[in-house]
């Protein structure tokens, strides 16, 4: 089992794009963020046509959260337990910022965590409170792949230059801290020789190398034992009309996941 997590900067204007991704690279579970619409919008028969169902969790034009899976699509969520909310003003509101569903036998999460914007800012506060209660939430003894945009760079090497970061946020000691804590919930963070996911479009940092790995897939024991290999799909960052992230891919050994499911 293929599964990939991909924030594609906006669904509708890279749909054909992530239709052939997905079958250039034989990919059986998509978890894309940032889709960037609401459900009556996003791009259905694409991903119908290419033998994807498709569960999107989008109520504006601003965050968006799918799993596209050809393995089955059961027990669809629109958030985890105790999911926080954000508002600048008024009653906090939960956002589109999680999707969960059982394909194949595997419990699949697509996750966008805050952006946190300033150290000090209310957003960042919140991106905490958002990843203390995603932790809260986890079942470590599921087969489970907790995919998505964490908005951290856990180590001094997931950056291009750590000094440039002094003062921002995605590298300060308490957004690692919680990342850290997923952790040691009992997920393992699955790993690959490249070194960076994310290259802004500004500056050409994409051009000079200059990014940042923020994009993971956290599995539970059970998937950490079935891992067979994992990569960044550094192509697709390449060309006219490219999302400023590359999807990261994992491939579970499907012989081992069929013998969990019959014991």
């Amino acid at each position: 089992m293929r599964i990939a997590t991909w924030n594609v900067n906006s669904v509708r204007t890279r749909a054909e794009r992530i239709a052939a991704f997905l079958e250039r690279r034989d990919i059986d579970v998509l978890a894309m963020q940032e889709t960037k619409t609401t459900d009556e919008k996003f791009p259905y028969s694409t991903f119908l046509s290419a033998g994807y169902e498709v569960a999107h969790v989008g109520y504006s034009q601003w965050n968006g959260v799918a799993i596209a899976s050809r393995v089955g699509l059961d027990n669809v969520r629109d958030s985890f337990a105790r999911q926080p909310g954000f508002a600048k003003e008024g009653a906090p509101a939960v956002e589109a910022r999680a999707v969960g569903a059982n394909c194949g036998g595997v419990e699949v999460w697509s996750l966008y965590v805050p952006n946190g914007r300033a150290i000090g800012d209310p957003h960042y506060n919140y991106k905490l409170q958002f990843l203390y209660s995603l932790r809260d939430s986890i079942d470590p003894a599921t087969a489970a792949v907790y995919c998505g945009d964490y908005n951290i760079a856990p180590r001094d090497e997931d950056v291009w230059d750590i000094s440039w970061f002094e003062g921002k946020t995605h590298v300060t000691e308490p957004e690692r801290a919680a990342f850290h804590m997923l952790i040691e919930s009992g997920l393992t963070q699955v790993t690959h020789e490249e070194r960076y996911s994310f290259w802004d479009y500004k500056s050409m940092r994409f051009q000079r190398n200059e990014g940042m790995l923020i994009d993971f897939q956290l599995v539970s024991e059970a998937m950490g034992r079935r891992l067979a290999k994992a990569w960044v799909d550094t192509d697709e960052r390449h060309g006219k009309g490219a999302s400023d992230h590359a999807p990261v891919i994992a491939e579970f050994d499907a012989l081992e996941l069929a013998l969990d499911n019959v014991r």
